[in-house]
């Protein structure tokens, strides 16, 4: 009887390690298999959602050069010149919200963060402390929710302005008013300036004034000037008098400065771009990259315009100090991907040092790592980026909240309609604060 219990509990221990080693054999087939492509032995592939822009194309293929064989990505092209931004959101909510596991790594305007959490893998526990400290904290900021860690900074970006130097250079104290323009004038000096410098036909300063999300960022660089938010504690408050400040500049330069073209409630971002250099517009807003896409840009005409605009910070009121709105995009990985690990590795490999410098020497996207602006070869090089880290310095970002995207498609209505002159500027203001708190739905 001892020997068959002897025989019996030597089978009971071969069967369990039997079926130890069959599990192990089972999950590391398992995790072959999830990191490869599902009809072939090949690389893994992973599908990376974003505008694909030819810094973008490039970058793609230095990570394919060095993951051959291992992990190929494959970009899936939703360009700003087919979707807006918010067609861009939409399409990338619709395809989360079905589970689909076809989008492995997807890019996100940083706004955009807080409502995309609950579709994007949690990445705190991959990106220890030391890795994020290399990171701008301006950029990592926007990239939490609830404390927790779901998001990895692509580029940033910061509001701007832009100025042709031909034209200002007119002026005999152009050399000191250069020097004012890079640390910001008032919106009084201004002002002024456009007195001294009437051109007739010709724009003043243009600003893109459509009916979306680029013409809130100009409503809040004004707003927080004037260290001002859109929300009273948890709700929004806009009829307040430095809301009303702000949207009445903006009405102003139309209507009143005659500075800006009533045109400007047509324009997005690209739009403005074109106009502005068409009718030689002294001054415009618009974003750091500017100034390296010259292939929307593409007449010989265009080009020699470009060779003489130069940066300058956004104004300020008086009284108060320039600040100016953050951009950018941020990278977020699928909850639902089965390629986890091979997509971890690509935002890894965009966060290198060569790899930021190669999207801001071909795009003009501003770095998020550190190191960047410690490295004082490619500073020589690239000698504006010490001006877009000043910049840097003094934004501001939106409000970090889920719900943001909806309160800005109404704030953007009502200061659209407001600049039109559609509505008064308190009966905007007013209008906004009561169908964003009584949850009402805008129909655009």
């Amino acid at each position: 009887m001892k020997k068959l219990d002897e025989k019996i509990n030597v089978g009971y221990f071969l069967a369990g390690l039997g079926i130890l080693i069959g599990l192990g054999i089972l999950f590391y087939v398992y995790d072959y298999f999830k990191l490869k492509n599902r009809d072939s032995f090949a690389a893994t592939q992973i599908f990376f959602a974003d505008n694909i822009s030819n810094a973008h194309q490039k970058l793609i293929e230095r990570f394919n050069e060095e993951y051959r064989g291992r992990i190929e990505v494959i970009p899936i092209n939703l360009p700003f010149s087919k979707f807006s931004t918010n067609e861009r959101k939409e399409l990338l909510a619709r395809s989360l919200r079905s589970k689909s596991d076809r989008i492995d790594v997807f890019a996100v305007d940083l706004i955009w963060v807080p409502r995309f959490a609950r579709w994007g893998e949690p990445l705190g526990m991959y990106v220890p402390v030391n890795e994020r400290s290399r990171i701008l904290e301006s950029a990592l900021q926007s990239c939490y929710v609830e404390e927790q860690l779901v998001a990895i900074p692509f580029y940033i970006d910061v509001g701007m302005m832009y100025y042709r130097r031909d034209i200002l250079q007119s002026l005999p104290d152009y050399p000191q008013l250069k020097e004012k323009l890079k640390n910001a004038l008032s919106w009084e000096e201004f002002i002024e300036l456009h007195r001294r410098l009437p051109r007739l036909n010709h724009p003043f300063y243009m600003f893109p004034a459509k009916n979306y999300e680029g013409l809130v960022c100009s409503f809040i660089d004004l707003l927080s000037c004037q260290e001002q938010s859109i929300f009273a504690g948890d709700s929004v408050q806009l009829n307040t008098p430095a809301a009303r400040k702000s949207l009445q500049l903006l009405v102003d330069l139309v209507h009143d400065y005659r500075m800006t073209p009533a045109v400007v409630t047509e324009f997005d971002e690209m739009n403005n771009y074109r106009y502005a250099l068409n009718h030689d517009a002294l001054f415009f807003r618009g974003w750091p990259g500017f100034l390296r896409n010259f292939d929307a840009f593409d007449s010989p005409e265009m080009k020699d315009k470009m060779k003489d605009v130069e940066p300058a910070a956004l104004p300020y009121f008086r009284g108060h100090k320039a600040v100016s709105v953050y951009g950018g995009w941020n990278l977020m990985i699928s909850k639902f991907s089965a390629k986890k690990s091979a997509a971890l590795e690509f935002i890894r490999f965009t966060l290198r040092e060569e790899n930021q410098e190669l999207m801001y020497g071909e795009g003009g996207y501003l770095p998020v790592n550190e190191a960047v602006y410690q490295d004082s070869l490619f500073l020589k090089r690239n000698p504006e980026l010490n001006y877009y880290r000043q910049l840097l310095r003094n934004g501001v970002h939106r409000p970090f909240v889920v719900d943001y995207t909806k309160i800005s498609d109404v704030i953007s209505y009502y200061l659209h309609s407001a600049i039109k002159k559609d509505i008064s500027v308190p009966q905007a203001l007013a209008r906004a604060t009561e169908a964003i708190n009584s949850k009402e739905v805008l129909i655009r």
